[in-house]
């Protein structure tokens, strides 16, 4: 199984940072690789430090799990199948929008997690980075 490396994580986050530039929203970028380990992390000048651990979160959460958080935040609602899911693995794992797996080969061998703006914004932002992966 191939993983995610460096150049991979620098050109993630690169496409990350132009997207969060465009938008004018300053942001943090984390990749992970398929161990959930962190590669990378990128605060840009300005973003929120308390979305440095969010970022990376949001990265683990969505490699761990091998989905989006946008998609698992919507189903871990009241009534829905993941409910509380976000009170396991210590609080560690991110139920809102900006976690995207990175896929190689049809298999997720990392996720990017972006945060600093809403979720919207750190959606967009993670998907430009999916998008140079």
């Amino acid at each position: 199984m191939s993983n995610v490396t460096l150049e991979d994580a620098r050109r993630v986050i690169a496409a990350a940072e132009k997207k969060a530039d465009e938008i004018g929203q300053p942001m943090n970028i984390a990749v992970v690789d398929s161990g959930g380990n962190l590669v990378a992390h990128v605060r840009q000048d300005g973003a929120w430090i308390g979305s440095v651990n969010i970022s990376i979160s949001k990265a683990w959460t969505s490699k761990a799990f091998d989905i989006s958080t946008k998609d698992l935040g919507d189903n871990s609602q009241p009534t829905q199948q993941f409910f509380g899911i976000h009170t396991t693995n210590g609080g560690k794992v991110a139920i809102f929008a900006g976690g995207i797996p990175l896929v190689r080969d049809g298999v997720v061998v990392g996720a990017v997690g972006v945060s600093g703006g809403s979720g919207e914004q750190d959606h967009s932002v993670a998907e430009a980075g999916l998008t140079a992966f």
